[in-house]
């Protein structure tokens, strides 16, 4: 059970216990394989619930997303108390290893669904806090960089980043998932990435 369902307070709003069920379902199941019926029934509460909420199936996956970058932006208070981009690049990779252990459900929902472009033409992981924690990767490269005249733009150093990062850990749920290939450790990861994080920017304040 997932542990957003299971801590639900017995007077959650429909709203949350959708959230919670969703999330759960999506996860064990599949996204395609579960329905709204199934989520409302679990959620006890109505599809016409559902929909005046969050629209569609959809959109109910992109709340979820919503509401996990919410929490992560509420944690990185403390990169205000760190001087040096490169360790706030480090800090803040840490803290989504963190809320991905703390929600595996939603670490699995968003490294395997999150990608995908759906029915309605647009990709569901592309909500609003997300963009602002893309954004402030964009402000930390490019503080990293400072004014010396770079070989690669920011943007493209920051999409570099976040993909070998994700696909490091989407291999990783997928070893856990499937037996694929790729027996290592977060811990392996959060390491390999610091480094790549440091050979990027050894110009920079450590």
């Amino acid at each position: 059970m997932s542990p957003a369902y299971s801590d639900l307070k017995p007077d959650a709003s429909s709203k949350d216990r959708m959230i919670g069920v969703a999330k759960h379902l999506f996860s064990i199941s599949g996204y395609e394989n579960t329905t709204t019926v199934a989520i409302a029934r679990e959620a006890r509460t109505s599809e016409s619930q559902l929909v005046k909420h969050f629209g569609s199936k959809d959109g109910l996956l992109e709340a979820i997303f919503e509401d996990g970058w919410s929490k992560l932006r509420m944690q990185l208070t403390t990169l205000q108390t760190i001087s040096s981009p490169r360790k706030q690049l480090k800090t803040l990779m840490h803290t989504v290893v963190q809320l991905f252990t703390a929600d595996p459900e939603l670490r699995d929902l968003m490294l395997l669904e999150g990608r995908r472009i759906r029915r309605e033409g647009k990709m569901i992981m592309l909500t609003r806090s997300y963009m602002e924690f893309v954004a402030l990767i964009d402000s930390l490269v490019t503080a990293a960089q400072g004014k010396k005249k770079q070989d690669y733009p920011a943007q493209l150093i920051r999409s570099s980043l976040i993909g070998t990062f994700e696909g490091l850990l989407r291999d990783m749920v997928l070893h856990e998932r499937y037996d694929y290939p790729a027996g290592y450790s977060v811990a392996e990861i959060e390491a390999f990435v610091g480094d790549l994080v440091d050979r990027l920017f050894a110009d920079a304040p450590s």
